[in-house]
């Protein structure tokens, strides 16, 4: 399982009763596949993983299976308590998702053994690939990533972390183990695009775009002028749309998921609210995040 372009992390749609859409829900994953997404990771971070129901990331998962049609990768989340993300990775598996992204324990900080113990237990119930998430409490050391590179299923590792120095050493240890050349790095960090040149230049190229959920033109000039080495267009992307999008982002706890959903909104898809404990975006902020997209479009010459 070869990832290309950018990566696609749909929001998860509520109807107005707070159930799950799953018919917003494909409209929105089809959408994005349509626009040139290069897989698609249902009901994780961006899709409110923390806040759906075992059944609901099931059901989440079987949506985009269904909706992509083996046109690109399916991966669903896993996480939390073991015995939960076991379960959860025996539920995206029999809906059909092509791997799993699995989060972090939760909350208890871990010895680096006891990390490596947690992926063991999980990708023993599976027989899908496996891409570890390190964010949160779960910061690997290099060897430790090189063991659990190596283990059975685990074909990538996402950082969340954003130590730069730190996903270097880990990069040069896992490719140095017999194998290592075809294993997968991922940008996972929110709005992954402000720190994609960084970490480019320590070889993870492949990120993951909140951004393409709403305004996938904005996110696809971007990558292609990464890709071509188009520094200048990189820098006024930067400068126009994604550093005030990080600013306005950063005035609230959650707006990472929110303004999203809310930019989805605002494109023609109601999807409706955020669940507790985050907070739909103001409506200041809605007018601001309408404006930056407007100006983002208009920059990517969209």
């Amino acid at each position: 399982m070869k990832f290309h372009g950018v990566l696609f992390f749909p929001v998860t749609p509520f109807a107005a009763d707070g159930s799950l859409d799953e018919e917003r829900l494909a409209r929105h994953i089809e959408s994005g596949v349509a626009a040139g997404a290069g897989g698609v990771f249902v009901a994780c971070g961006t899709g409110e993983f923390h806040a759906l129901s075992p059944e609901e990331i099931e059901r989440a998962t079987r949506v985009a299976v269904e909706t992509t049609a083996g046109r690109v990768p399916v991966l669903a989340a896993a996480g939390g308590p073991a015995p939960v993300a076991r379960d959860q990775a025996a539920r995206v598996e029999r809906a059909g998702a092509d791997g799993i992204l699995l989060l972090p324990p939760y909350l208890v900080s871990a010895p680096q053994q006891g990390l490596v113990r947690y992926v063991e237990e999980v990708t023993a119930v599976t027989g899908l690939p496996v891409v570890f998430y390190q964010r949160g409490t779960a910061r690997l050391t290099a060897e430790t990533a090189a063991r659990i590179a190596a283990l059975p299923g685990v074909v990538g590792l996402k950082d969340g972390i954003g130590d730069i120095e730190r996903m270097h050493r880990i990069v040069r240890a896992v490719r140095a183990v017999p194998g290592g050349e075809d294993f997968q790095f991922f940008n996972g960090l929110p709005t992954a695009e402000m720190t994609a040149p960084a970490y480019q230049g320590i070889g993870v190229e492949l990120y993951s775009s909140a951004v393409f959920a709403f305004a996938p033109e904005i996110a696809l000039a971007f990558h292609r002028a990464l890709a071509e080495g188009d520094d200048a267009r990189v820098s006024l992307l930067l400068d126009e749309f994604y550093g005030p999008l990080v600013a306005l982002r950063d005035e609230m706890p959650g707006y990472a998921v929110s303004l999203v959903k809310a930019g989805v909104t605002l494109r023609g898809l109601d999807v409706g609210g955020v669940r507790a404990p985050l907070l739909d975006p103001t409506p200041e902020h809605v007018a601001r995040l309408s404006k930056l997209i407007d100006h983002g479009l208009e920059v990517a010459g969209a």
